[in-house]
């Protein structure tokens, strides 16, 4: 299996959406009602998409912050934190002093975020902010650590948001970037494929009324660049010691960079 086309950066005025071109200025805001319309469901939608997998992947993802668990200052910025699995799994794991900043251009997952963070009693370690991954409200060299998860597909302009995360980042700062992929495993590619396109969309319709949020997303996924393309994007964006470590054959990976 490879995946389609990746191009997401704007060129002559389009970007991808799915498996179709739209107007460049269009496509966040068709993203953006993507996720309003699937905010209330989306730890389900990750479920159906992963078969549950995805728990076990940010859990090695969290892992790899590397926050430190005594009391030592460590800040992180989760970008398209949805939800906040990836923020309050941080906080859970790490010290006292540890505080993650969430941020999601989407407001409608804010409020999901915000509820969950509420009801873990992490309020005064986890903040919420609206902000595009592309053009963040942050100041330079501001963030130990930056994490993005299942979300930088979504990004009309990938270059953009990496030179972002390169920007907010302090020297000696960590990118990493957990993401669907490229799936490296015959016969588990064609599996892959055949729950991508013929699962999904079915469930998604059972559980949240509608197909076309879980089609969009998986055509994104085909579209997103494999792992090879990704991992020189971020060398790019400055990077450096960049790797990439698959997950489940490849069928998502994370990838790390330093600021150095």
């Amino acid at each position: 299996m490879t995946n389609e086309t990746h191009d997401q950066s704007k060129d002559g005025g389009t970007a991808s959406f799915g498996f179709r071109n739209v107007a460049d200025d269009e496509r966040q805001g068709l993203v953006n009602a993507v996720f309003s319309s699937v905010a209330s469901r989306y730890d389900l939608m990750n479920d159906l998409m992963s078969g549950g997998l995805h728990r076990l992947w940010k859990a090695d993802f969290v892992a790899m912050i590397g926050a430190p668990r005594n009391e030592q200052p460590f800040r992180l910025l989760d970008v398209a934190g949805g939800t906040g699995d990836i923020a309050i799994r941080y906080a859970e794991a790490s010290g006292p002093n540890a505080t993650a900043v969430l941020a999601d251009i989407s407001p409608e997952m804010l409020e999901e975020g915000r509820a969950k963070v509420a009801a873990k009693r992490l309020d005064a370690r986890i903040s919420l902010t609206q902000g595009n991954a592309e053009a963040l409200p942050f100041p330079d060299r501001a963030f130990d650590a930056y994490t993005i998860a299942f979300g930088i597909r979504n990004v009309t302009h990938i270059d953009a948001a990496l030179r972002e995360a390169h920007r907010v980042l302090k020297i000696g700062g960590r990118f990493l970037c957990l993401e669907f992929s490229e799936c490296r495993v015959p016969l588990l590619d064609r599996l892959y494929d055949f729950h991508s396109f013929e699962v999904i969309p079915r469930l998604g319709k059972i559980a949240a009324g509608s197909a076309d949020p879980y089609r969009y997303l998986v055509e994104s996924i085909r579209r997103f660049p494999n792992q090879e393309t990704f991992a020189g994007l971020i060398r790019d964006a400055g990077f450096e010691r960049v790797s990439v470590r698959n997950l489940t054959g490849g069928i998502a990976a994370i990838h790390s960079g330093w600021k150095l």
